[in-house]
C-alpha cells in the first residue's frame, strides 16, 4: 500500500535535494510503513545532519512512521536557538555535542 505525505526541508538541507523541490512543500509517495528515518534516507539526507522533524507541527523521533497525508517539515543543525526541550531525534541538539 503507499500513500502521500509531504515534504518540506529547511536551509542547507534543500541542497540534497533537485531543484524542482527545493524551499518549497513537495508531495512523496510513501510505502507502508515508513519511518522518518527511511524518508529522509530516500531523499538523500544525511540523518546526522538533520536536528528536528515535525510532523503535523509536532515534533517526533526518527523512527515515527508516516501515515497519509502527514506534513513533514525537517530542520538541520541550530546555529542560535537551544531546541533541547523540543527535540526528539537525539538527547541533545547536534550543535551542543562535544
Amino acid at each position: 500500500m503507499s500513500y502521500t505525505a509531504y515534504f518540506r526541508l529547511y536551509e542547507e538541507l534543500n541542497d540534497y535535494l533537485p531543484v524542482s523541490k527545493r524551499k518549497k512543500t513537495f508531495r512523496l509517495s510513501i510505502k507502508s510503513p515508513t519511518t522518518i528515518y527511511e524518508a529522509i534516507c530516500s531523499l538523500g539526507v544525511p540523518p546526522e545532519e538533520v536536528d528536528l522533524v515535525l510532523v503535523n507541527s509536532e515534533s517526533v523521533p526518527f523512527d515515527h512512521i508516516i501515515l497519509e497525508g502527514d506534513k513533514i517539515s525537517i530542520y538541520p543543525i541550530f546555529e542560535s536557538l537551544d531546541i533541547s526541550s523540543v527535540t526528539r531525534l537525539r538527547d541533545k541538539p547536534l550543535i551542543n555535542k562535544p
